[in-house]
């Protein structure tokens, strides 16, 4: 009933409309809201961001007989992994195998690479918590999504116990040792993101790192993307959680009167504590996932679902 095939520049407008249509359709009907609003147009974010990253990677479930977009899912090689981006199913094809047959598919791609497939997931999306653990994934770490109301006058970290005083702009000098920090803390590396998200072509995003006190290195990097299809803080890692809290107040006063989402592990009672104390709020939780080999966290990661990072 369905082929498979990429994405074409020509396909971009309708994949847009697909993702803002089934994420809305399963919100709405699951949690009672929509996540997307202003309509599909905002959702060609999507498209300009995965392709500007890895032209090519997006795979479409096409209805054989109409001709029909039904499914669609991004999915992004790196050095040392292959992501799984955002899916989406159209409505009028839930539970007609589509989604499995994108998933499957991409699986083969990271197995015939000889790399493990990472991805973020919902955890109050059980059916969708169902197919990729059918499929051989493995939870390794669970997240809460937090939002601020920022105020206009921003944040004072130091009001909070927290020392931002070493965060500064990222340069593209910092490539290496953002790649070394991650590396470090999660075992990934994908230096094509850091460079797109710091020559910043499109206008939004904002990356900032924390020198170590020696100044020789980074103890962590995060970074933030400002548009009306998304406002998020992420992704980033860090050696610990005071770093961790100081990125994210730093990026959070680079958004004073939004209210941006932002991801911290569950596990880190330090870090949640922080949070709590700056007025953030639990909106929802997500797992991290691996199909394959992944090394332990050493430290603290902050994942993100533009683009998503594993």
């Amino acid at each position: 009933m369905f082929k498979l095939r990429s994405m074409k520049k020509a396909d971009r407008p309708e994949v847009a409309n697909l993702i803002y249509l089934s994420t809305n359709t399963w919100y709405r009907a699951r949690l009672g809201h929509a996540i997307f609003s202003g309509g599909p147009e905002v959702c060609e974010l999507f498209c300009e961001v995965y392709e500007g990253l890895d032209p090519g990677f997006c795979l479409l479930a096409e209805h054989s007989k109409t001709g029909i977009i039904a499914g669609s899912c991004f999915y992004h090689p790196r050095e040392t992994h292959v992501s799984l981006g955002i899916m989406n199913v159209h409505p009028n094809y839930f539970g007609n195998g589509v989604a499995r047959l994108l998933l499957r598919r991409i699986a083969e791609y990271a197995r015939e690479e000889g790399l493990p497939l990472r991805l973020v997931s919902s955890a109050l999306n059980l059916d969708s918590f169902s197919l990729y653990t059918r499929e051989g994934f493995v939870p390794t770490a669970l997240y809460q999504d937090m939002f601020l109301e920022v105020p206009e006058s921003g944040l004072d970290p130091a009001a909070h116990g927290i020392d931002a005083s070493r965060v500064r702009e990222a340069t593209l000098d910092d490539i290496t040792d953002i790649g070394a920090v991650e590396f470090e803390v999660c075992g990934i590396s994908r230096e094509r993101d850091y460079r797109h998200f710091i020559e910043n072509e499109a206008g939004i995003w904002t990356v900032l790192v924390s020198p170590s006190r020696t100044g020789a290195d980074l103890d962590g990097y995060l970074v933030s993307v400002r548009h009306p299809g998304c406002n998020m803080i992420g992704p980033g890692a860090a050696r610990d959680a005071d770093t961790a809290a100081a990125l994210i107040v730093s990026q959070l006063n680079r958004n004073a009167g939004r209210r941006p989402v932002f991801l911290v592990p569950a596990d880190n009672r330090e870090l949640v504590a922080k949070m709590y104390a700056l007025g953030a709020r639990n909106c929802e939780l997500h797992f991290s996932q691996v199909l394959g080999e992944s090394q332990p966290v050493r430290g603290v990661v902050m994942p993100t679902f533009m683009p998503e990072t594993g």
